[in-house]
């Protein structure tokens, strides 16, 4: 479905959701002729890596302004904690282009001062999931924690620590760090879980491969936040789900799949999904 040439021109609208872009700065500028102009957007994070423009990426969101509202993905955290100096760069990273830039330290800063959550009405944004143990409004203020130490003097030395997979469920006593990686890992990494909230941190295929015992985090039985939209992206192999309750928009722009916006109307029937085709700049094979 397209917006209507009315919508293109129209500025009080409902919020438009995009997918992760990863550093695919063309495929963005393409959907956006396609989106209402001053459309309010909402952006599921994985802004960088992988694709072949992040600097272009970050400065296009950058120069919208208050127009668009952001979480942070995995990739964002992950270039954060390489330019800090505590996380070694991996062999498919692609932002070095940032890290080279002379406005470096001022989209890193940016980058570091947006949300891991965001709730609008009846809409929360993350990147990847939620525990099924949380409510929506304890998702954002476990969320604000971890946004204050990114944005605190000390957000290297924080960074250093957040990263592992051993922290993979959580306890309302966790304290400190092994507090924080916890809510890093569900919000911008979870994918599957158990029915009492563990992680698993490593599968990253779609429904068909989940390992036993586990479901996809958004079909845990008794989940909190079973009453409000959940909007995601992170998971590719999984592509495009729109359901009463969940909006899920990673649909492998990197890989040579798609772009997606979804319009977040209160009504199910009323959001618009807009697509673009994009080229292959990553093998999944490889």
């Amino acid at each position: 479905m397209q917006f209507s040439v009315a919508d293109r021109h129209h500025s009080c609208i409902t919020s438009i959701a995009i997918g992760d872009l990863q550093g695919c700065a063309p495929s963005l500028h393409e959907l956006l002729e396609h989106l209402p102009q001053d459309a309010p957007l909402r952006l599921v994070g994985d802004l960088v890596n992988r694709g072949p423009a992040s600097l272009e990426t970050l400065r296009t969101i950058m120069a919208m302004g208050d127009r668009v509202r952001t979480v942070l993905g995995n990739h964002d955290i992950h270039l954060l904690a390489v330019a800090a100096g505590v996380r070694k760069k991996g062999k498919s990273d692609t932002f070095d282009d940032i890290l080279r830039a002379p406005d470096c330290e001022t989209l890193l800063t940016w980058l570091r001062h947006q949300p891991l959550a965001i709730r609008e009405d009846d809409f929360l944004i993350v990147h990847a999931g939620v525990l099924p143990q949380w409510s929506p409004d304890q998702v954002i203020s476990l969320a604000r924690e971890v946004e204050a130490e990114l944005q605190g003097p000390n957000w290297q030395a924080f960074l250093a620590g957040v990263f592992g997979n051993a922290a993979d469920r959580w306890r309302d006593d966790l304290v400190g760090i092994e507090r924080h990686r916890v809510i890093v890992n569900a919000l911008t990494r979870l994918r599957f879980c158990s029915a009492d909230g563990v992680m698993d941190l490593k599968t990253k295929e779609g429904l068909d491969d989940a390992p036993s015992g586990v479901t996809p985090w958004f079909d845990a039985p008794e989940r909190r936040t079973g009453d409000v939209t959940m909007v995601c992206g992170h998971w590719s192999t999984l592509g495009l789900v729109i359901r009463p309750n969940l909006v899920a928009l990673d649909t492998g722009c990197v890989w040579g799949g798609k772009l997606t916006a979804v319009k977040l109307a209160a009504r199910p029937d009323e959001r618009t999904v807009v697509q673009v085709d994009c080229p292959q700049y990553q093998d999944p094979r490889t």
